[in-house]
């Protein structure tokens, strides 16, 4: 695990200065604080920042190949790369380290070109030099667990694992994207390739960028709308399912220094731990966070889990008292980041980093069997038909009159979520209109004219149905399962893991985004995912045995924390002072008027306002440190 930084100026007889490489490495030492390595040439530099895992004596970066013309920094673990090593030895490579398995990707693009990234299963991002073409190659995994963002200004390109590496250049722009902060406000997250900085771009996942003689091109290599779906016997999907995600596990043990797994109770984690016990010859180290609000706290269903495997498990409480904590993650993000699990996944990344390296993770499970709210919620919404299209706007009135309760879902709070979701977005978002947080005519309000002008030409809901769309199939649940991998889990869910355990210097995997396991996924029609009603069907099959039924019949609760309490209590002060009318008023983007009665109405406890106000709160907080 790494972080890693790329210089290519567009002339490239100039001196790449290891000082301006430097500045950009420093930024990303959370990311590797084992060690560092740098290469400047004419016209290039690569640098990283290493955590080390695997060959911790040989596997020191830049890695270059034989003759020393094409070199490689890179971020993430490849889980075939002793097969791709045997392959490629045999057609005459020869590799310095022991055991590296980035010393594999140089070797590999030397034999295949940029064809060998389809051959690769791992995370990864990764920025290679190729002397020979003088072309640059930087790449992200299938499901982009790895981040990489880049930029091109007069001087040529640069390319880093984080933005605030690329923020310590001059050269690179500080001006706000309006798009993308439309988009943040929507979603709570910004979707690639934007970024919140005008000019500055993420790689999309199973994407590469290719760099040469100035211009830069982006090309895809990998895409689960491809994988076609076919016939399956229910007991040879389970079959299939549980032999994929063991074998999936079991690559991922891959390491030379302690590992552990996230254990929340539910079927995911649950999962995950389960294999890996049985994959291990000693104990699993086990990490949970709990919450003093009982609606939150699923303690007690991890507690259940270590004890049935008998991990060594471990604990700890996350407190409302996050003023620091809000300060400390703010300033770290690239960009305004809203989802509130951010909290709890920071947490216990802090607990697992003070026993492990390395932990494996749930993640991906619900991407792809079908394991959120939003997909129950579209199927009652096409039940209802035209008629719920036409009613829902009046129960949705009724619904908002209702006063929200404190727990975390509730009768009253599903309700109120179902209609509000269901009117909030166009209806042919489907199932992602339960994924809005801000509907337009509440931006009518809240957007002050220059920026609704800024956006008139713009369409926030384009991502998703581009990516709707782009799923040719007619399994109506695949296609909301490939929008969720497309955008949800590539812009969301991957983004908070790995920036919350990078900023402990820990190692995140997910077993269900292993590539073999997510294309299995895929070829499955979507009546073996969600079945009369029951969510995850194939995958508790496929745990049958291994985990009890109390565990395989769980409903999912979701990492979250109850941060629309503590807005109304111990993270009001913040708020107002974050959300002051001054403060608005300066930065000129929302009517301050109306923050204040959204922030008037959810303290009172008469509306909860906590979707919007805690992303206000964010941005205002990041454009402090990033923009003024």
């Amino acid at each position: 695990m790494c972080g890693i930084v790329g210089i290519v100026d567009r002339d490239l007889s100039r001196p790449v200065g290891a000082d301006e490489l430097q500045q950009m490495v420093r930024q990303l030492h959370h990311r590797g604080p084992d060690e560092e390595g740098s290469i400047t040439l004419n016209g290039v530099g690569l640098g990283m920042r290493r955590l080390a895992i695997v060959d911790l004596a040989t596997g020191q970066q830049p890695i270059l190949n034989e003759s020393g013309d094409i070199k490689i920094v890179a971020n993430g673990e490849i889980y075939n790369f002793q097969a791709l090593r045997d392959e490629l030895e045999g057609l005459g490579h020869t590799f310095h380290s022991r055991q590296s398995d980035i010393e594999v990707l140089v070797h590999a693009y030397e034999q295949w070109g940029e064809e060998f990234l389809a051959r690769l299963r791992g995370m990864f991002a990764l920025a290679l030099w190729d002397g020979r073409t003088q072309t640059l190659i930087a790449a992200r995994d299938r499901a982009g667990e790895k981040p990489l963002y880049w930029t091109l200004t007069p001087r040529g390109l640069l390319l880093a694992s984080e933005v605030k590496a690329l923020l310590v250049r001059p050269e690179v722009s500080r001006e706000l994207d309006p798009e993308s902060l439309d988009q943040f406000l929507t979603y709570e997250y910004v979707l690639a390739p934007g970024t919140m900085i005008k000019g500055v771009h993420k790689i999309p996942p199973a994407h590469y960028l290719r760099y040469r003689a100035g211009e830069v091109s982006v090309h895809r290599y990998w895409d689960a709308a491809d994988v076609p779906v076919r016939a399956w016997d229910d007991g040879e999907a389970a079959e299939a399912v549980r032999e994929a995600l063991r074998k999936a596990v079991v690559s991922q043990l891959m390491a030379d220094v302690p590992l552990g797994a996230f254990l929340s109770g539910g079927i995911d984690s649950s999962a995950i731990v389960a294999l890996m016990s049985g994959a291990s010859s000693q104990p699993v180290n086990s990490f949970s966070i709990g919450f003093s609000d009982g609606t939150y706290n699923e303690l007690p269903y991890a507690r259940e889990v270590a004890g049935l495997f008998q991990t060594h498990h471990r604990e700890r409480n996350v407190s409302p008292d996050l003023s620091d904590l809000f300060e400390r993650l703010v300033v770290h993000l690239d960009e305004p980041f809203a989802d509130v699990s951010m909290f709890p996944t920071f947490s216990v990344s802090e607990l697992a980093r003070e026993h492990v390296k390395v932990v494996l993770s749930g993640d991906g499970g619900d991407e792809l069997f079908g394991g959120y709210d939003a997909y129950q919620a579209q199927i009652l919404a096409a039940r209802l038909g035209w008629m719920g299209e036409a009613l829902l706007p009046a129960l949705a009135g009724v619904a908002a009159v209702l006063p929200p309760t404190g727990k975390k879902k509730g009768l009253v709070n599903k309700i109120k979520r179902f209609t509000a979701g269901a009117t909030m977005a166009p209806a042919d978002l489907g199932h992602y209109r339960w994924m809005v947080y801000l509907a337009a005519r509440d931006k009518a309000r809240l957007y002050r004219g220059g920026l609704r002008d800024a956006l008139r030409a713009t369409d926030v809901y384009a991502p998703v149905r581009a990516a709707l769309t782009r799923f040719s199939g007619d399994d109506v649940l695949n296609r909301q399962l490939y929008a969720d991998l497309s955008l949800y889990l590539a812009d969301d869910i991957l983004v908070k893991v790995d920036r919350m355990s990078m900023a402990t210097s820990l190692e995140t995997r997910a077993p269900f985004l292993d590539g073999d396991l997510m294309e299995l996924a895929f070829s499955m029609p979507g009546h073996l995912k969600i079945r009369n009603g029951e969510r995850k069907w194939v995958l508790k099959q496929a745990m049958t045995g291994l985990l009890p039924d109390r565990i395989l019949s769980r409903r999912k609760e979701g990492f979250s924390i109850p941060m629309k309490n503590w807005l109304r209590r111990e993270l009001q002060p913040l708020m107002r002072d974050l959300l002051s009318a001054d403060r608005v008023a300066r930065r000129g983007l929302f009517d301050p008027a109306e923050v204040t009665a959204l922030m008037d109405a959810h303290t009172s406890g008469r509306e909860n306002h906590a979707h919007t106000l805690f992303p206000l709160m964010v941005f205002e907080r990041w454009a402090t440190a990033h923009l003024s």
